[in-house]
């Protein structure tokens, strides 16, 4: 669990830090202002949440049996691919009911972190 949750966390910086790139230099001028802003709100939150994914790793060094902390690094994937895929999905293609699925993806995230926030209660 701590390999795979480092790797997923380490995968997601990078992805984070190339979209963020693409949409300083690639979108600006050919997205509006207001689509520019729904993927910078996406880059963002990959970047949060592919720290917590580094945290997450690190912490099941301590606790690799924590079936929550599993629960909270899946969570969080997840959480990435909903809330941050569905507003990269929005802001290039316009498909306005794409962003109706991101409250899924933020659902999931506030769900990890409180899953973490009981592994480290309950384990550290």
């Amino acid at each position: 669990m701590q390999k795979l949750f480092l790797t997923i966390g380490s995968i997601a910086m990078a992805l984070a830090v190339s979209l963020g790139a693409f949409g300083a230099h690639g979108l600006r001028g050919k997205l509006s202002a207001e689509m520019l802003d729904i993927f910078e709100t996406g880059v963002r939150y990959n970047f949060y949440h592919a720290i917590g994914l580094l945290i997450i790793g690190i912490i099941a060094y301590q606790l690799p049996d924590s079936g929550l902390l599993k629960w909270s690094g899946w969570l969080m994937v997840g959480g990435i691919i909903i809330f941050s895929g569905s507003l990269y999905l929005l802001a290039l293609s316009g498909i306005r009911w794409m962003g109706a699925i991101t409250p899924i993806g933020g659902l999931c995230f506030i769900v990890s972190w409180i899953l973490l926030a009981l592994t480290v209660w309950k384990g550290l």
